[in-house]
């Protein structure tokens, strides 16, 4: 009888052992993936700062971007309202991506744009925070692809079912920021 009875509380304390054990290891991804987004939102907030001026700079010399400018701003100013799931803001963020770089190439048919140094500096800022989005973004990504892992996995998955571990989306590039960059001079 107390062979039976140590061998249960034994069976008990190893299922609690490896419960406990897998809920952690499902914190610690879920905060990996925490983590690894406010990286990322450092470095969109670094890119939202230097959007105002660089939109000012371009424009005074290309008045006719005026669209690129306020698509600029308004995805700027709906990231920075606060209203956003993370999914939706991560969607809008790609957006941001493409305008900056038309405005970049816009700028390459002002050479007197091209060879001021405000401009310039904003210019290699702006490619320095783009590195740092793309490294984020792959830290990200890796966290997402543990997480998600753990979360459909078995036994895993009943754990994290349990306690309300959900999956996460990748952070990836829209369709629009996948082509070319087109820039029409003639309106």
């Amino acid at each position: 009888m107390r062979s039976t009875l140590f061998l249960l509380v034994g069976c008990g304390g190893f299922f609690l052992l490896v419960l406990i054990l897998i809920y952690n290891g499902l914190v610690a991804k879920r905060n990996m993936v925490r983590n690894a987004f406010s990286s990322i939102d450092v470095n969109l907030r670094k890119r939202h700062d230097l959007i105002p001026s660089l939109v000012e700079t371009v424009k005074g010399f290309a008045r006719h971007e005026e669209s690129t400018f306020t698509r600029l701003i308004e995805a700027r100013q709906q990231i920075h309202s606060g209203h956003l799931s993370e999914s939706e803001r991560l969607r809008v963020e790609e957006q941001i991506g493409p305008g900056m770089q038309r405005l970049l190439a816009v700028a390459e048919d002002y050479p007197e744009l091209r060879s001021s140094s405000h401009f310039l500096n904003l210019q290699r800022n702006l490619t320095e925070i783009e590195e740092q989005i793309s490294a984020a973004r792959r830290a990200y990504n890796a966290a997402v692809y543990e997480i998600n892992t753990a979360v459909e996995s078995f036994p895993s998955n009943l754990v994290a079912s349990a306690f309300g571990f959900q999956r996460h989306d990748f952070f990836e590039a829209s369709a629009d920021s996948r082509g070319p960059i087109h820039v029409n001079m003639n309106s």
